[in-house]
């Protein structure tokens, strides 16, 4: 007698073995026609199983559905394999290489001879459809690991051929067929192409075969697949969406900023650009001097010897941009926390000084690559909200907690209200013992749970000088960024030789927290614009009001009035033009210009201004002084 167990602790006896689709069955007609797959066992033991995969013995069985995050990934990755199927029966010269699953969608890898077109991409897709709607079944097998290579070899299949030949010799490797495609995979699968409803092909982009600028170039077609035709929708309206949000877009069309092959992955800052920049950065010097940091501020260029000492050199050298002097090897720094050590060790301190929270707006390089670069959210050259707290073991938890709190109110005033958090761990490439490792972890986690966050642990994701907090951002369309960061760090001062004098009057090193409330500034404003879609709240925007004259019978008091709020800190402009009012109101508000100010006869004889907010709102006729209370009172409560 077999026994399956079912999440709700019921049990189901068997006279023989089972499989996961007959368990199904047997609990209802529903459940069976629902069923993707199975998950055998439990927590980190528990395996995902074909709904064909038999149980020959007593076990813990969970039903997969499309209901189920992991029944999506299941779809998706399914669907990988439907797009591989439609290219090979479209373009039988084309070679399959990889097909995995990424957030909201999957991708696959193809070797052929010329790039596919929109077109292609269109046929591929109706073809994909076309053959869901056959319900092919989708069936495994098993082959040894040479007579894989040989399969894949006849059927022309190299890369295929490849990837199986790099796993160790003796193994077997699992093959899965629908119709006449058959692929490898480890699985599992949908039991039937007819469970692949929902999907879109959405671009193709170039990749290179392992991922190495090296290998031979592939193409990647990326399509997202979905559980229902809502969720598919919904998925297409936000990306939508999402394209009209595009900070490099909006960049352009608010002449806020623009990038140059001259200067690949840095930024041009136009005008309007840099006074965004610059209200995000005295912002945040508010929040440094407000919360007893120290600001400071260190050179570009740092001696190769320091970053050895680091371990910089050993673990982030390809990152990292060189220069040499006078027989000198130098690099530009990637990061700022050497500098800040180097700051902490010049005068001996005391441990009444402690904590020590030092902030800079740090410059920073670091080498990514070309295809990973993406508008002003991943560049070479940024600026980081740095900081870095030196401490006492006894004083890490107060200073995690703090911190995390100071965020919540900071990214509030930005207009973000859900965070997301996550512990990253050790990673195999580390520096520092085990045991101050085992501190550092239980300090971030343990600062969580005593500011009432739930957070998730992300196994081996560590810095390898230490742990961290990510907190992680939702935005107005539901994506995540993940921008501030707390490190607990044993390591980075004893390895500078940073000491201070405790109260023993002997020496100590300090306990080193990085931290991070915004991350790069260029980053951060890229998200900051498409949070808004460009409408910056008053307090942020570049240009906070123009005032436009109807006739030239204004110019005067257009410029009085704009005087009398540039008295006031506002940043106006005017607008004399001749040109209709009408003209002028739609261009500026196109700007997301937060208020216009239109004058006439009217108002140059009352001493006021015709208010028109943003998003076409009427305020009506009012005295300067109390529009520019008004708009005062919208900057000082970030609305």
């Amino acid at each position: 007698m077999i026994t399956i167990t079912l999440p709700d602790g019921s049990r189901r006896e068997f006279t023989e073995a089972v499989t996961v689709g007959q368990v199904a069955a047997s609990i209802g007609a529903g459940l069976a026609k629902a069923a993707l797959a199975g998950r055998v066992g439990e927590g980190d033991l528990a395996q995902l199983v074909d709904l064909s995969h038999t149980l020959e013995s007593d076990a813990r069985l969970a039903i997969i559905t499309d209901k189920d995050a992991d029944g999506l990934d299941l779809i998706r990755h399914s669907t990988a394999h439907l797009l591989a199927y439609a290219v090979k029966e479209l373009f039988p010269e084309a070679q399959v290489t990889i097909g995995p699953v990424i957030d909201n969608g999957f991708y696959y890898d193809f070797a052929y001879k010329r790039p596919f077109t929109p077109e292609d991409l269109a046929a591929i897709e109706k073809r994909m459809v076309e053959l869901a709607s056959k319900n092919e079944a989708v069936v495994r097998r098993v082959l040894p690991r040479d007579e894989a290579v040989a399969y894949f070899k006849g059927l022309g299949e190299h890369y295929k051929a490849e990837i199986i030949a790099s796993i160790p010799e003796g193994q077997e490797v699992s093959l899965y067929r629908e119709g006449a495609f058959e692929d490898l995979c480890r699985g599992p699968h949908v039991p039937s192409t007819g469970k692949l409803k929902h999907f879109k092909l959405m671009k193709v982009a170039g990749a290179y075969w392992r991922g190495d600028q090296k290998n031979e170039q592939l193409q990647r077609v990326y399509g997202t697949a979905w559980a229902t035709k809502d969720d598919l929708q919904k998925h297409l309206t936000m990306l939508e969406e999402a394209e009209k949000r595009d900070h490099r877009k909006l960049g352009r069309e608010l002449d806020l900023f623009h990038m140059d092959e001259t200067a690949p992955g840095m930024v041009f800052w136009h005008p309007k650009g840099w006074a965004i920049w610059q209200q995000v950065e005295q912002y945040m010097r508010e929040v440094y001097r407000d919360n007893g940091y120290l600001e400071v501020k260190g050179p570009q260029v740092l001696d190769k010897s320091l970053w050895e000492k680091t371990g910089h050199w050993d673990n982030y050298r390809d990152n990292m941009f060189t220069t040499e002097s006078e027989k000198r090897e130098y690099a530009l720094k990637p990061m700022n926390c050497p500098g800040h050590v180097l700051i902490f060790n010049s005068q001996m301190r005391s441990y009444r000084d402690l904590p020590m929270r030092y902030g800079e707006f740090g410059q920073c390089h670091r080498n990514e690559p070309s295809g990973a670069l993406h508008g002003i959210m991943r560049v070479r050259g940024f600026t980081q909200d740095d900081g870095h707290i030196f401490c006492t073991e006894d004083q890490i938890l107060d200073e995690c907690i703090a911190y995390t709190a100071l965020l919540h109110r900071v990214y509030k005033d930005f207009g973000f209200t859900e965070m997301i958090y996550k512990v990253a761990t050790r990673p195999d490439k580390r520096v520092g013992s085990d045991a101050l490792w085992d501190k550092a972890e239980f300090a971030v986690m343990e600062a969580l749970r005593r500011s009432g966050c739930d957070f998730v642990v992300s196994p081996g994701d560590g810095a390898f000088y230490g742990p961290k907090i990510e907190y992680t951002l939702k935005d107005a369309l539901g994506r995540q960024w993940q921008c501030g960061t707390m490190q607990v760090d044993f390591n980075t001062a004893e390895r500078l030789g940073g000491e201070y004098v405790t109260d023993s009057s002997g020496r100590a090193h300090p306990v080193m927290l990085h931290r991070a409330i915004v991350g790069s500034l260029e980053r951060f404003i890229g998200i900051l614009i498409e949070q808004h879609a460009g409408a910056l709240p008053a307090w942020l925007a570049p240009v906070q009001v123009v005032v436009s004259s109807i006739t030239d019978a204004q110019m005067d008091y257009v410029a009085e009035v704009a005087k009398t709020l540039q008295k006031q800190g506002v940043r106006v402009s005017t607008d004399l033009r001749n040109e209709k009012i009408t003209y002028k109101i739609r261009e500026h508000s196109l700007q997301k210009v937060p208020y216009i100010l239109v004058v006439g006869d009217k108002e140059k004889a009352s001493g006021a201004v015709a208010v028109r907010a943003r998003g076409n709102q009427d305020l009506g006729v009012m005295p300067v002084d109390v529009f520019a209370k008004r708009l005062a009172d919208d900057i000082a409560n970030k609305v």
